[in-house]
């Protein structure tokens, strides 16, 4: 039995609330109020067959249904999946909704693990994809093809903060007969919830904004659809890259402070962005809270705030954007993001350096900021500080 894909839907209660206690009722044995970690392989049975709903830890273990029955909670979902990293639970959707011959839609700025995984990997298991602005309807419209069996979307894309309609996407992929799967990683179901938008699975790298902590690697899916959910949780169990017991303790822990480290990443988020858009060495200021962002208005329809990542394009070219990543003091040079700490990289020879050479490929002078909580001012003063020194350098 997999005990890991029941999940209540957004019930009553708030999202603090459910993101405290869904899936966390006190341990029934000594009355433990955090999850404990069952960092165990197998379960003993009262006889054959016969168990407490857990029978070997790749088909379920307690730690990760109490993560995947919170994570559906929070996204409104019916049924909610932990994977080892947000490129396992990839793979898995990838592999249930598509067979070899069919089409993928991407977005044109695509994760680049994600176009990886699609462009090198997948591809060589007969599956094609296109990618296409998904801002633009036509030309997403354009794209489809009877074989089309999944429009993927990214909103804000990563790393250029692209933003899509999703329910403008989940129409044309009904038309289509296809599904509409959305990576929330950058937003997180506190600022904004897909499946309420008509998406069909939602996607994240717990890794981030979830575990918010820079010390655990994890994915998830949530679906809307139980029995949909079933075909997932069979697969997930058939392929195993399962998350492990204290991989998803982790996750659970960071999933009851997001809506107030949201909140936090959000305000630092706009003082950066503000800044940035007013320094002379910054040729283009990304973030979906800026009025001037092409796609403010959409985010603004389906998000309850804009999010703790900023981009920018230097007007010095790819040397500023690289004397810019070397130069910063609070913001660490490093790859991934949303932990509580402020995080600086450029894209085109870090996360995004599979898509070189692609249709996909990120510019040069394009850096991107993942923005913590800390004091507001101090990341702003070492921000324009750097950008002086590689302006005067």
């Amino acid at each position: 039995m997999n005990g890991s894909v029941r999940g209540p839907g957004k019930g009553a209660d708030g999202f603090d609330t459910r993101a405290i206690h869904a899936g966390q009722a006190p341990e029934p044995a000594y009355g433990a109020v955090a999850v404990p970690i069952y960092q165990t392989s197998t379960f003993a049975q009262r006889g054959v067959g016969e168990h407490s709903g857990f029978e070997y830890s790749r088909s379920g273990n307690p730690t990760r249904t109490a993560l995947e029955t919170c994570l559906a909670a929070l996204e409104g979902g019916a049924t909610g999946l932990a994977f080892a990293s947000g490129l396992a639970a990839e793979d898995c959707l990838a592999r249930v909704v598509c067979r070899p011959g069919d089409h993928v839609i991407l977005p044109a700025d695509a994760y680049g693990g994600t176009f990886r995984l699609f462009a090198n990997v997948l591809d060589r298991w007969g599956l094609a994809y296109t990618a296409v602005q998904l801002a633009d309807l036509p030309a997403v419209r354009a794209a489809i093809r009877p074989e089309t069996r999944l429009i993927w979307c990214e909103t804000p894309t990563n790393p250029l903060l692209g933003i899509a309609d999703i329910a403008a996407l989940a129409a044309l992929a009904r038309e289509a007969g296809a599904l509409l799967a959305v990576d929330n990683t950058f937003a997180s179901p506190y600022l904004q919830r897909p499946l309420e938008l008509g998406a069909d699975v939602v996607v994240h790298s717990t890794t981030k904004y979830l575990g918010g902590h820079s010390d655990v690697v994890g994915g998830a899916l949530v679906v809307g659809d139980a029995a949909f959910g079933e075909r997932l949780a069979y697969h997930q169990n058939a392929m195993g890259a399962v998350a492990g017991p204290f991989d998803a303790w982790l996750v659970l822990r960071g999933v009851k402070t997001l809506g107030v480290r949201m909140q936090r990443h959000c305000a630092n988020a706009r003082l950066v962005a503000e800044a940035l858009a007013a320094h002379p060495a910054v040729g283009l200021a990304l973030w979906p809270g800026l009025p001037s962002h092409p796609g403010h208005e959409v985010a603004s329809r389906q998000m309850s705030d804009f999010g703790g990542m900023v981009s920018c394009r230097l007007r010095g070219g790819e040397a500023a954007a690289l004397d810019v990543c070397r130069r910063t003091r609070l913001f660490t040079l490093a790859e991934s993001l949303g932990g509580v700490e402020s995080l600086i990289e450029h894209p085109g020879r870090m996360t995004h350096a599979s898509a070189a050479g692609s249709p996909l490929e990120v510019p040069a002078d394009l850096v991107r900021l993942s923005v913590g909580i800390e004091t507001g001012a101090d990341l702003v003063a070492d921000l324009v500080g750097a950008l002086d020194g590689a302006a005067a350098g």
